[in-house]
């Protein structure tokens, strides 16, 4: 692949290299935070982060790896993690629940008296699928641990909160909140081939700025075609399987059809067989003998 391919002005967001990029980098820290008060809307404000190892191993060497896309601690110590989830994953929440015992698990104070004290943990999913299990036209989901009962929230340190982009359909013209504007530029930064002028907050510059393909070096853009490359071979494969999918489907539904037709057809042969030889003053029991209908359907004739 050769740069000469790229028509794009801005990366493309869901792909590994320009997601790390924008929001996983000391150089763009001020990107990632003003997503995140965006995305809190005041809840609680957020001055700074520092980014943390992305791998992490169990408490075993066999246990398994787990690598987030970006992993981070605010100034109050809270860890949050967030995942760009490019392809339909059908246990993702699942996922999302079992990476957030590995910032869990590692507040523990080892060799130390610990009350379990627990900062809080916020696990944060953009997804670029809609979720089968989710029957709401909301495009964002919170979920803490509620008391079912009350319906309040039990435990408030641990927060999921997951972001169905394709239910995200609003115009420029439509953005109200600057959370709104981040989901915007999101799904449309990489057919921008502009600056939209309801973007025009400080962040935004920053943002335009580190998105820019013309402004990367040659290794950057080396990288960020290779990954480029590897999205779009990832949703090749995703829309041959959809297509092979429903051509099989097709391919069934028309081998089924056609066997209940003929099922119908032998049906209603028997019912014909079985009015002549009802009228010809054979038994009912003779009837269905011979024709493999049921007494109440030969009566009914």
């Amino acid at each position: 692949m050769c740069s000469e391919g790229l028509r794009e002005r801005y990366v493309n967001p869901y792909t590994d290299f320009a997601f790390k990029l924008l929001f996983g980098t000391d150089l763009n820290k001020e990107i990632l935070i003003g997503f995140l008060n965006a995305l809190f809307d005041g809840k609680q404000v957020i001055e700074d982060v520092t980014y943390l190892n992305t791998e992490h191993l169990g408490s075993k060497e066999t246990d398994r790896r787990a690598v987030f896309d970006v992993y981070c601690e605010n100034e109050k110590g809270e860890k949050i993690l967030i995942e760009m989830q490019r392809g339909e994953q059908q246990f993702f929440k699942d996922r999302s629940i079992y990476y957030a015992t590995y910032p869990i698990r590692e507040q523990a104070i080892k060799g130390e008296i610990w009350d379990y004290e627990l900062k809080a943990v916020y696990v944060i999913g953009i997804l670029n699928f809609a979720l089968d299990d989710v029957s709401s036209s909301s495009f964002r989901h919170e979920v803490k641990l509620m008391d079912t009962t009350t319906h309040e929230v039990f435990f408030d340190k641990l927060t999921f909160v997951y972001l169905e982009m394709p239910k995200f359909h609003k115009t420029e013209q439509e953005l109200d909140t600057l959370f709104d504007k981040w989901m915007f530029v999101l799904k449309n930064l990489a057919r921008l081939m502009e600056r939209p002028t309801a973007l025009q907050e400080r962040v935004f510059n920053r943002l335009f700025e580190a998105a820019e393909i013309a402004q990367f070096s040659k290794e950057n853009l080396y990288a960020y075609e290779e990954s480029l490359k590897v999205y779009r071979d990832w949703n090749n494969v995703i829309d041959t399987a959809i297509q092979k999918g429903i051509a099989r489907g097709m391919e069934e539904g028309i081998a089924k059809g056609m066997e209940e037709g003929i099922a119908k057809g032998e049906w209603m042969k028997a019912q014909t067989i079985a009015g002549n030889l009802k009228n010809a003053g054979l038994s009912i029991a003779e009837i269905a003998k011979v024709t493999g209908l049921s007494e109440d359907e030969i009566n009914s004739l």
